[in-house]
């Protein structure tokens, strides 16, 4: 027999959640701990598990899911919805439940909530928000030990897109996952965002038909159950080499961020926050050209005699996307990777990346797993050096430019290590 608590004792529950995580969060501050974005959403969930459905209410919230740019369109869409609304974000990129619900509590009195959400966590926190929009960006192999197999997260995606009818789907008709998460959407706005990676788009995944691609177009040669061809949707929205391609016309889009991949984050932002919350498209564009650093990743450091450019990549896709970005004129490049659980232990995507000749540009292989990554630049015929400290492999480098491509973790410890340097020199 189910207990129903009283209303009142759900609200006395979650005030007492919120206190005892303002407090949490609080001390980890203090101590040094940690930034405070996780604990206190641990607590909070510890004593109220319906926490995140109590904090965001009624408020109107999109939601942004792929394996790879999350945390960038993330940033780029909030920037565009704070022209017209108060915005909740979880901006440091902590996009799990714990995550989400501390970006709750540090926003309570925002308008609109704008979250990055994991793929696995798309399905429960998309029933727990007021959720009005969806923005699917890509699908690929991540870390097998934590998401398993792809088609999987396919699948659930595309039950939260069932369970949620009239949520608006912005989803890239470039990545043939993310196509058929949505391709029975009844409403949904459709962008040419890219799809760098192919690797994992070779069969349909909801009748195991190959896919058959051209220059601008895809289309899987077994039709789907109900006889229906599946089959690249037209896009309203696409990104070209000046800029966007829009349904009100051509804008021009000049990033600070480097990259394609970026360019197609900025389109699927950009068309969230016109389509879906009506914000001017001239004011969307020049808020998503103002985004200079995502939780430091593009951010430039200078340490002595070295101007420091960090790089994040945490699978294939993203390896893949970062190395293009990498100055081929910098004096340095140093390549970190570590095996943790966040990064995923097993190091055998290592070797889907496909490494670069990187010329005359002096490369250190670096990390808690640089011995993994020596051997992998062996068989790449790259000239490299194996120092495991990647600070000390940043001061081996000539002076200069040096360019850093780290993975999760070695980025996240090798981050705090140069902070906490600079505060003692």
């Amino acid at each position: 027999m189910s207990f129903q608590l009283p209303r009142q004792i759900k609200k006395l529950r979650a005030k007492t959640a919120v206190a005892a995580a303002h407090l949490a969060t609080f001390a980890s501050r203090a101590t040094g701990r940690g930034a405070g974005g996780m604990i206190g959403g641990l607590v909070a969930r510890a004593i109220d598990p319906r926490i995140m459905e109590q904090l965001a209410g009624d408020r109107p919230a999109v939601i942004v899911t792929g394996t790879n740019g999350k945390s960038t369109t993330t940033r780029m869409l909030a920037a565009a919805m704070n022209k017209k609304y108060d915005i909740a974000t979880n901006d440091g990129g902590d996009n799990m439940d714990a995550g989400i619900v501390s970006a709750l509590m540090a926003a309570e009195n925002a308008s609109h909530i704008v979250l990055e959400v994991d793929e696995l966590h798309v399905p429960h926190v998309a029933e727990a928000l007021n959720t009005q929009a969806l923005v699917l960006l890509n699908l690929s192999r991540d870390q097998l030990d934590r998401v398993g197999e792809i088609n999987k997260i396919e699948r659930a995606l595309r039950g939260a897109v069932e369970a949620n009818p009239d949520m608006l789907v912005i989803a890239n008709c470039d990545d043939v996952l993310m196509t058929s998460v949505a391709f029975d959407a009844k409403n949904v706005i459709w962008v040419s965002a890219g799809a760098g990676w192919l690797g994992d788009s070779v069969s349909c995944p909801r009748t195991g038909g190959h896919i058959v691609r051209t220059d601008d177009d895809w289309y899987a040669v077994k039709k789907l159950a109900d006889g229906r061809e599946f089959r690249r949707p037209t896009p309203a929205w696409a990104v070209d080499e000046g800029g966007l391609v829009t349904p009100a016309g051509h804008t021009d889009l000049n990033l600070a961020l480097p990259g394609r991949a970026n360019r197609g984050n900025a389109a699927q932002a950009i068309a969230a926050a016109v389509e879906a919350f009506d914000v001017d498209l001239e004011s969307a564009a020049s808020a998503a050209e103002q985004v200079v650093d995502v939780a430091g990743r593009y951010s430039t450091i200078q340490r002595g005699e070295h101007q420091i450019r960090l790089l994040l990549a945490k699978n294939p896709a993203g390896w893949q996307e970062a190395l293009s970005m990498i100055d081929r004129t910098a004096d340095g490049l140093v390549i970190a990777t570590n095996g943790q659980v966040a990064d995923g232990v097993d190091m055998s995507w290592l070797w889907d990346v496909k490494f670069e000749d990187f010329e005359d540009l002096p490369v250190k292989a670096a990390g808690e797993r640089g011995t993994d990554l020596a051997v992998r630049l062996v068989y790449a015929d790259i000239t490299h050096e194996l120092i495991p400290d990647p600070v000390a492999a940043i001061d081996s480098c000539p002076p200069g430019r040096v360019e850093v491509l780290a993975n999760y973790t070695a980025f996240r410890d090798l981050k705090k290590a140069l902070e906490r340097q600079e505060k003692e020199s």
